[in-house]
C-alpha cells in the first residue's frame, strides 16, 4: 500500500545483498581540507576509510577532517590501524590492562599513508569506545585538534566466548589507556543507574552548552607528548570546544521533526520531480537548482494537511534549519550521502569551527608548557 493510493498492487521483490557502509562519505569542503564521515568500527571500515583517503588525496587534500560523531564504536583493532596512518614509528596508540590480563601496547609502525597530513577529529557525548582510542591516540601525540564536546567515557576491552548452543558471553577482561595513561572508562562507583544516567546528567548541568560546567578530576591529571594537560575520568575533552547550538529550535521545528514532516516532503518533493532532478550530478548545481524554487511553501502546505498548525514566529526563527534540512533530503534522495552532507554541513557549527581552526594553522599543535 502506498502513501496517498488506497489500492494494493501486487509486485515480485527479488532479493539482493545491500552492503551496509561505514564510512558515510568522503568529499572536499575546501580546496585543501576533506571531510570524512565515520559512523562506526566494522570489519570492513578500514579498508573503506583508506579508499576514502585515496580519493582525498587525488583532490589535493592536505588537511582532513575526521567525523566521529555519534560513533558508539566497534572493533578495536580497526581503530588502530586507522590510527596508525597518521602516526610515526613507535608512537603508542593505545594499551590495555586488566586486573587478570598483562599490559600489551599498540605502537604504529611508521607506515602510514596520513603521516604528512594535517587531522582534526570531531567528537561529541555520543562518541565512545573506539572512537576515544583514535581521539586519543591523536590528542595524546599532540598529532592533531580534537574539536566539539566530551566524548562518552567507554574504555572497556570485552572478550566474546562462545557456548555449545551458538550463544556467546561477552566478558570484560580490562581496560584501555590513552597514550598518556588516561582510563577513559566512566566510572560505576554511583551505581549502573547513575551510569546510565550520565548523558542526561551532563545535559542538565549544562555541559552541552558551556565549557565551564564540566566537571573535571583533578587528581586524574595527565601530560601529552609537548605537555598539554589533559584529563582523565571519563571520555575525551576536546582541545576546542564547541556547544551544542539550539537557538534556531523551536516547538514548531519539533513537530515537523517529531512527525518526519520535513523528510516525507522532500520524498513526494523528489518522485513528483525525479526526472529533473536527475538531470543534475553534481551537488552544487543541485543545490543552486533548489535554491530557486519555492521549497518552503510546498512544505508548509505539507504539514498543514498532516496536522501540524503553521506557528509564523516559529518558523522565522527555524526557518534556515527548516529550508537546510529540506534542500538535504532532496539531495539525498537523489545524490545519497554525497548529496547530504555538503547540503546539511551549512548547519553543522562543529565542522564550520573546525576548518576555521585549520584556516588559521590552529590544527598544528605546538606547546612549550
Amino acid at each position: 500500500m502506498r502513501r496517498g493510493r488506497p489500492d494494493l498492487i501486487d509486485v515480485e521483490i527479488t532479493r539482493g545483498s545491500i552492503p551496509v557502509y561505514s564510512v558515510d562519505v568522503a568529499y572536499m569542503v575546501t580546496d585543501s581540507i576533506g571531510y570524512i564521515k565515520v559512523s562506526r568500527f566494522g570489519r570492513n571500515t578500514y579498508q573503506e576509510f583508506l579508499t576514502a583517503m585515496a580519493r582525498l588525496k587525488a583532490h589535493n587534500c592536505q588537511s582532513v577532517i575526521v567525523d566521529f560523531r555519534g560513533n558508539s564504536g566497534g572493533y578495536l583493532d580497526i581503530a588502530i590501524s586507522m590510527t596508525n596512518e597518521f602516526l610515526d614509528k613507535g608512537d603508542l596508540i593505545v594499551y590495555t590492562e586488566g586486573k587478570a590480563s598483562p599490559r600489551q601496547d599498540a605502537l604504529a609502525n611508521g607506515l602510514g599513508s596520513c603521516k604528512d597530513m594535517g587531522v582534526t577529529v570531531l567528537i561529541d557525548e555520543f562518541s565512545a569506545s573506539a572512537s576515544e582510542i583514535f581521539a586519543g591516540a591523536i590528542q595524546d601525540n599532540d598529532r592533531g585538534l580534537i574539536v566539539g564536546r566530551r566524548s562518552f567515557g567507554k574504555g572497556l576491552v570485552q572478550q566474546q566466548i562462545p557456548l555449545p548452543d551458538g550463544s556467546a558471553i561477552r566478558l570484560t577482561v580490562a581496560r584501555y589507556y590513552t597514550p598518556s595513561g588516561r582510563g577513559i572508562q566512566k566510572p560505576y562507583e554511583n551505581g549502573v543507574e547513575d551510569y546510565h544516567r550520565d548523558i542526561l546528567a551532563r545535559f542538565e548541568h549544562g555541559e552541552f552548552f558551556e565549557r565551564d560546567s564540566i566537571d573535571l578530576d583533578e587528581s586524574l591529571e595527565f601530560r601529552t607528548r609537548n605537555g598539554r594537560l589533559v584529563f582523565g575520568g571519563g571520555g575525551i575533552m576536546p582541545d576546542v570546544f564547541v556547544a551544542r547550538d539550539t537557538t534556531a529550535f523551536s516547538d514548531y521545528y519539533y513537530r515537523l521533526r517529531d512527525r518526519a514532516i520535513i523528510y516525507q516532503y522532500a520524498l513526494r518533493y523528489s518522485d513528483d520531480n525525479r526526472l529533473q532532478l536527475q538531470r543534475f550530478d553534481d551537488v552544487d548545481a543541485l543545490k543552486n537548482h533548489l535554491d530557486e524554487q519555492n521549497l518552503l511553501d510546498g512544505l508548509l502546505a505539507f504539514a498543514r494537511e498532516e496536522g501540524v498548525a503553521y506557528n509564523e514566529k516559529d518558523f522565522r526563527r527555524s526557518r534556515q534549519y527548516i529550508a537546510v534540512e529540506l534542500k538535504a533530503y532532496i539531495t539525498r534522495n537523489i545524490l545519497d550521502n554525497e548529496g547530504f552532507y555538503p547540503v546539511f554541513h551549512e548547519i553543522d557549527e562543529v565542522l564550520k569551527v573546525a576548518v576555521n581552526q585549520i584556516q588559521k594553522g590552529n590544527d598544528v599543535l605546538t606547546f612549550d608548557n
